[in-house]
């Protein structure tokens, strides 16, 4: 299944760009963690990742497209969207002393958030989700929230 299949529904879309969002934090946190480039992580999750089963898990399958354009998009505006989510964090806690998760799911929101293409509202309710799915029992979601909702106040002003 692909993104520009005819067969593909409109709800295996929306799927793939949520699998993509999931992946481009993987990818960004991967980045990070293991000093890997952007071009290293994309392939090894392209290949290895979109629909793979590891153990009877299946991975859904990832908007390739979307997926690259996130994290390009995070590794070439990382400094600018370090700066946003700094000004959306309260002043004792910047980018580098959360938590890695966080900070690369921030980094995907916030590229994603300074392309035109997806609704800032759309933006923050798929990357809260992405929070749920790394933090099912804590509040980050609430927080993921709040902080997106201001980086996206600061990014697209005119979309509010």
């Amino acid at each position: 299944m692909s993104a520009e299949d005819p067969k593909t529904t409109a709800a295996d879309k929306r799927q793939m760009k949520s699998a993509a969002r999931l992946y481009a934090v993987q990818a960004l946190f991967q980045m990070e963690a293991a000093g890997q480039t952007v071009d290293k992580v994309r392939r090894e999750f392209e290949t290895h990742r979109f629909g793979a089963t590891y153990e009877e898990d299946e991975m859904a399958e990832g908007d390739p497209h979307l997926f690259r354009q996130i994290i390009e998009e995070a590794v070439n505006l990382q400094a600018r969207i370090d700066q946003m989510t700094d000004r959306a964090l309260v002043a004792k806690w910047p980018i580098g002393r959360i938590d890695p998760v966080l900070r690369a799911l921030f980094r995907a929101a916030g590229a994603e958030l300074l392309l035109p293409a997806t609704p800032p509202k759309v933006v923050i309710t798929e990357f809260v989700d992405v929070a749920r799915a790394f933090f099912p029992e804590g509040k980050e979601s609430k927080f993921v929230n709040a902080v997106l909702d201001h980086m996206a106040r600061e990014a697209r002003p005119e979309a509010f």
